[in-house]
């Protein structure tokens, strides 16, 4: 591990620009129809619990990250195993929010330019980043915050001032009662984004109070939550339900129908930019935790040693995944859901905590 340590508040900004990351992008929970703001809603509410798990297990083993920790629970033989899979999981999921963008600027400004050449040039600034470090990054993501709510903020208002909400898209209301609803909330918008705040079991260990670290994320978890399902409510409420089911990057839709007094218009570029923003600190954080990874499972003592190859291996398979973004879509609906995120948010970190405290009640006994 580096020795650096950041702030609470600083834990608080990662996590905000984290959670919208690739969220803002995708079209997330968008089977609920009218509703995709309740099942957003409902996912965070899911995902903080999730994340008491996390902060739970980061208490009885506050000076290291996930990686070490499951090898003091399990045992050094599973335990290494298991750091292996959460380190390769991190790895993909750099991966996955790699292709999203790649796919983004593919249908936003560059139809005939080859997906991996964005990408290579994407992963090179995440690299260049994550070499620099978390204390770095943090600092950086205290810059752009600002600067991405003053445009939250100013598109909210376009839009508004455009005359595109459309309020009567939102209803009915549990049309079709709770059912469709919970559905989507087990099937996406609990893993992603709130589940994937997994990924900062191997950030918490670099905070300087370990006291607020509760209160940050709990914070910062519950804005973005609110924040997603405003920003999904707006797109149902100016493209309608069944369009914004239908889309692939609803946002981007949503503010390419922004036309102000006739001559305020063409203003997704700004927007591009905020989410390319978020994308990169996404991206940036899942490489850094299978990079800290990779390091401490093989014994390298300078993790900057790991960037380039772990980098390559990254770009490589972010083109691999899929042929092309429906499919790509599809896999992290089917698959990565029920055989990734399932198990490692939800089923092992559970059985990890409940081993753990059984260890540290019995050895607190004994001593």
């Amino acid at each position: 591990m580096e020795k650096v340590k950041i702030s609470a508040r600083q834990l608080f900004v990662l996590i905000i620009l984290f959670e919208h990351g690739s969220a803002l992008v995708i079209p997330l929970g968008v089977r609920a129809k009218q509703d995709v703001w309740l099942a957003i809603l409902l996912g965070m509410v899911g995902g903080i619990l999730l994340f008491l798990v996390y902060y739970r297990l980061y208490r009885y083993y506050p000076d290291i990250p996930l990686t070490s920790y499951v090898q003091h629970i399990i045992g050094p033989w599973f335990g290494k195993a298991l750091a292996f899979v959460y380190t390769v999981y991190f790895l993909f999921l750099a991966s996955r929010v790699l292709r999203d963008f790649g796919e983004l600027l593919l249908t936003f400004a560059y139809p005939e330019t080859p997906l991996f050449s964005l990408n290579a040039i994407m992963i090179l600034t995440v690299m260049y980043g994550v070499y620099k470090g978390i204390e770095v990054l943090a600092r950086t993501g205290e810059l752009f915050l600002t600067f991405l709510y003053v445009l939250a903020i100013g598109g909210f208002i376009l839009v508004i001032s455009a005359g595109l909400v459309h309020l009567y898209n939102l209803e009915p209301v549990l049309a079709d009662g709770w059912k469709p609803v919970w559905k989507v909330v087990f099937t996406e918008t609990l893993y992603v984004p709130f589940g994937e705040m997994i990924v900062f079991a191997m950030i918490f260990p670099y905070l300087n109070n370990p006291e607020k670290a509760k209160q940050a994320t709990i914070i910062g978890m519950g804005l973005s939550g609110i924040n997603l399902a405003i920003t999904m409510a707006i797109n149902v409420a100016v493209l309608g339900p069944e369009l914004v089911s239908r889309s692939t990057f609803p946002l981007l839709d949503t503010i390419r129908n922004i036309q102000v007094a006739n001559f305020l218009e063409r203003l997704d570029v700004f927007f591009m930019i905020a989410l390319i923003i978020g994308g990169f600190f996404k991206i940036s954080l899942f490489f850094y935790a299978g990079v800290v990874g990779a390091s401490e499972l093989f014994g390298v003592q300078n993790h900057h040693r790991l960037i380039y190859s772990l980098g390559f291996i990254v770009l490589l398979l972010s083109v691999a995944i899929a042929d092309n973004y429906s499919e790509h879509i599809k896999e992290g609906l089917r698959i990565v859901t029920v055989y990734l995120h399932l198990p490692l948010q939800v089923i092992i970190p559970i059985c990890l905590l409940v081993i753990a405290a059984i260890r540290h009640r019995y050895f607190n006994q004994q001593s």
